[in-house]
């Protein structure tokens, strides 16, 4: 038995989890490692923001817990994990699991060496890295995730960031987003693939100085501090932007997951 840490899974959040994880198969052999230590170390990875090679000794081989973070990635778990306890959650707050209304933003934060590439120059934000686009619904918990280069214009990183959702989000109707998304070519095309209402939500003259809180914007803007708690996520540091978008949707589940241990 090891000590505790404080990003470690308490035993309601583990009850929430369990149900979308793999079982065992009952041939060949048997884990050295449970599944639950495995996540704890990620967990950690994520908050903490140290290297895989650098896991303290008491969590299981960082190998072992970097084999299931890629295996969890490329198996698309990571984003059924997050597609169930995001129903979950909206059922406990009286929602119905489909939301009709969602908000579209970006988000330019800067590379290391190892995420050179693709990596490229936000001349709005005077930043190069990578833009993480982001479609929230109204509590803010993600819809769709994308990372590009920072060059990526906002326009162009929504039409990825909303392909193939019509599926996928049946009901959705209207989409809230901010200046950066104006343009005449952008509300026809979700029209022509969604029939989805973008409303652009503009800062008024009133507001030209100074903070202001603008409608629907806030709720997505929030989600980004959100992910900005957790330090492996305060730059990109990772080799595929693939990962990146797996760390992002690690970062909500375990906010997910604590929310419903708490029932608040």
């Amino acid at each position: 038995m090891r000590e505790t840490y404080p990003t470690d899974l308490s035993d309601a959040q583990w009850i929430h989890l369990q149900p979308y994880l793999p079982t065992p198969k009952a041939e060949g052999r048997p884990r050295t490692h449970s599944l639950r230590d495995v996540l704890d170390a990620i967990f950690y990875v994520l908050k903490s923001g140290c290297h895989w090679r650098l896991l303290p000794h008491d969590f299981p081989p960082w190998s072992t817990v970097y084999y299931h973070f890629r295996r969890f990635r490329l198996s698309g778990l990571w984003s059924l994990i997050l597609k169930g306890l995001h129903a979950a959650e909206r059922k406990r707050v009286g929602k119905d699991p489909q939301p009709t209304a969602a908000i579209m933003d970006s988000q330019s934060v800067k590379n290391v060496e190892e995420s050179s590439y693709p990596s490229g120059y936000d001349a709005h934000k005077n930043l190069k890295g990578r833009k993480r686009h982001l479609l929230v619904d109204t509590l803010g918990l993600p819809l769709s995730i994308y990372v590009s280069s920072a060059g990526v214009q906002d326009r162009v990183g929504a039409e990825c960031l909303l392909a193939g959702m019509k599926a996928l989000l049946p009901r959705l109707k209207k989409i809230w987003a901010d200046g950066a998304y104006t343009g005449e070519k952008l509300a026809r095309w979700c029209k022509e693939q969604g029939r989805w209402e973008l409303e652009i939500v503009e800062r008024s003259s009133a507001d030209t100085e100074g903070f202001a809180v603008l409608p629907h914007r806030w709720i997505v803007e929030r989600t980004f501090g959100w992910l900005m708690r957790n330090r492996r996520l305060s730059k990109d540091y990772e080799r595929r932007v693939q990962s990146s978008e797996s760390f992002m949707e690690v970062a909500m589940i375990r906010l997910i997951m604590k929310r419903l241990a708490r029932g608040v």
